[in-house]
């Protein structure tokens, strides 16, 4: 049988419970063997934002998956020069991995803007996306249904799946929020995370 593998990708900055339980329930849902962390070097949608550097990016994001043998961090993005596009991501993995099948993970907000990235009739031959539910499970309502056939004109055939997964009322700019004013964010990050943010000051004074 082929393997299944999920890609996650974002800016991870920093990493929060929310996207630890969200790429479990990924892996339990759809029989994932290997859900792959991908933190954004240059995120093309997030241009202007002031992020940590990826090192702290990646060495972050390896401290949050380390006790689940099933998630695993990849610095491909963070490698790359210039911005971050799914489709080239999703290319080198197809090369990685020729067999296996790729799930990307998303966002039901990303699910609206889907059309508007980068190649995106390609990004669905090459992966099923899979969206994730909002707070509440409003993926599903009417306007994710709207979303969704408007991927579907870019490809016949292209494969969506929904998560259908609980919501968590969690964000990393609301941790960066916390952390600036002097707060803790204890269970909202794993305590590596809060270590390593602490010891570098990653989030003192900045959004």
């Amino acid at each position: 049988m082929s393997r299944r593998i999920g890609l996650f990708g974002g800016t991870f900055d920093p990493p929060h419970v929310g996207h630890l339980a969200l790429a479990e329930w990924a892996r339990d849902s759809l029989r994932l063997d290997r859900v792959l962390f991908v933190p954004a070097g240059f995120p093309p949608h997030k241009r202007r934002a002031r992020l940590s550097g990826v090192e702290h990016r990646v060495a972050m994001t390896r401290l949050a998956v380390r006790h689940n043998p099933a998630f695993t961090v990849s610095a491909l993005e963070a490698r790359r020069d210039g911005p971050s596009f799914t489709v080239d991501t999703l290319r080198a993995l197809r090369r990685r991995f020729l067999r296996a099948r790729l799930f990307l993970l998303m966002g039901a907000d990303s699910l609206d803007e889907f059309p508007t990235w980068r190649d995106p009739e390609t990004i669905l031959a090459l992966a099923t996306l899979v969206v994730a539910s909002r707070p509440g499970g409003r993926a599903v309502a009417g306007e994710g249904r709207v979303a969704e056939a408007r991927v579907r004109r870019l490809a016949r055939g292209a494969r969506i799946a929904w998560l259908r997964n609980p919501g968590l009322e969690v964000s990393s700019s609301a941790i960066r929020a916390l952390l600036r004013s002097g707060r803790t964010a204890r269970y909202l990050v794993p305590d590596g995370v809060a270590r390593y943010a602490a010891r570098h000051r990653l989030y003192r004074g900045r959004g």
